[in-house]
């Protein structure tokens, strides 16, 4: 496994998920995650995926709540591996929707940085075809530049340690169905990744959206590219589904269902 400075900390804005994606697709990042993140209005800013600086739409979660039509409470995986994730998830529908969960449910804090989750993620669930050690090298520089820019926007140098109390998180919240078969599935995964520059800075969230696809491989679900590329092209100019919180009505009639997770 390629290493960086041991003191890194950062992630990209739609998710350790969609970072990997790009570097192993080439093309993830347009097609699948997204290039207009909608923020919650809070101050501060999460950093684009992208890299971009420009302006992006704003999503205030409405003061009413709206009870979500759909609800999944999602299997946990049978066990840990030695990279900490959470992987045997079984041979369901639900298990590959567990697994995609899982795999973008991320935490840059404390000692942890962007490098550690993106490498984790690669070798805890890419298929085995995708994991080869060019892809590694990919993941690992563009973590590194993700840093870079998070560091900046904290007001720390890039290598040092990010200020008290400082996180960037990312946690699935909800999913849509694009297509399912006993041994490949994929779907649009509703995501909020929140940040915070210190133990007295606003945590400002940001919602985003990814497309992903994984395949039944050797007893266990695997995030896949090849999954992921055929799923583009399934829904190549077709409107994507809107990003909005669970509890906000439009959360129904954009067709997600929210998590809850299994007891």
């Amino acid at each position: 496994m390629t290493r960086r400075g041991k003191n890194t900390k950062s992630i990209w804005a739609a998710g350790a998920l969609a970072a990997v994606l790009l570097a192993l697709t080439g093309y993830a990042m347009l097609n699948g995650a997204d290039d207009d993140t909608h923020n919650t209005g809070k101050s501060g800013s999460a950093p684009s995926a992208g890299g971009s600086t420009g302006p992006k739409p704003t999503y205030t979660v409405p003061g009413d709540w709206t009870e979500p039509l759909r609800w999944a409470a999602l299997p946990k995986g049978a066990r840990t591996d030695s990279h900490g994730s959470k992987v045997g998830f079984p041979h369901t529908v639900q298990g590959a929707e567990a697994m995609l969960v899982a795999s973008n449910s991320v935490a840059v804090e404390g000692s942890t940085d962007s490098a550690d989750e993106q490498l984790r993620i690669f070798y805890s669930y890419v298929a085995s075809d995708a994991r080869t050690k060019d892809n590694a090298e990919k993941i690992e520089l563009a973590a590194n530049a993700s840093d870079k820019d998070l560091h900046q926007q904290m007001g720390v140098a890039p290598g040092s340690d990010l200020p008290a109390g400082a996180y960037l998180r990312t946690n699935a919240i909800g999913f849509k169905v694009i297509e399912q078969s006993g041994d490949e599935v994929s779907l649009w995964l509703l995501s909020r990744v929140t940040q915070k520059a210190g133990e007295t800075a606003k945590e400002s969230a940001t919602y985003t959206r990814t497309l992903v696809g994984a395949q039944w491989e050797d007893g266990d679900w695997k995030l896949s590219p090849t999954v992921t590329s055929q799923a583009m092209q399934k829904t190549e100019g077709q409107a994507k589904p809107q990003m909005v919180a669970p509890g906000d009505a439009a959360f129904n009639k954009a067709g997600w269902t929210a998590i809850r997770e299994a007891s």
